[in-house]
């Protein structure tokens, strides 16, 4: 029997959901399907500078986890770039983030977010 997948901490969600390029509108066969986790490790390793093994605190796995994820992530947003593809962002093992706990911190965090009229 195969191991359950860990649920991965997220920080928050995009506030975009679809990104891809302009033109005479979106082809269902040729979007790419991000998970929300995809997403998470490339804003923490890309936008915010976090290592892998940093980021894989941060969402509460495996620092080899998040190297088979972020790899995944990169794959997409090349072949959308290269192949003229929409991503999508949705879906996942991911719960968000509460904004109470140690590792939490961000500027995208809940906890941040509140002090600075986010919500």
């Amino acid at each position: 029997m195969a191991r359950p997948r860990k649920w991965r901490k997220v920080c928050c969600l995009p506030q975009n959901t679809c990104f891809g390029p302009l033109g005479d509108g979106i082809d269902l066969d040729q979007m790419i399907v991000m998970s929300v986790d995809e997403y998470e490790t490339i804003r923490l390793i890309d936008l915010e500078g976090l290592t892998q093994e940093e980021c894989g605190d941060q969402m509460h796995i495996a620092r080899t986890t998040v190297q088979r994820i972020y790899s995944e992530a990169r794959k997409k947003i090349a072949e959308s770039l290269v192949h003229g593809k929409t991503i999508k962002i949705e879906g996942g093992d991911y719960k968000l983030c509460n904004g109470f706990e140690k590792s939490c911190g961000g500027i995208h965090c809940l906890r941040n977010r509140v002090g600075r009229g986010g919500f």
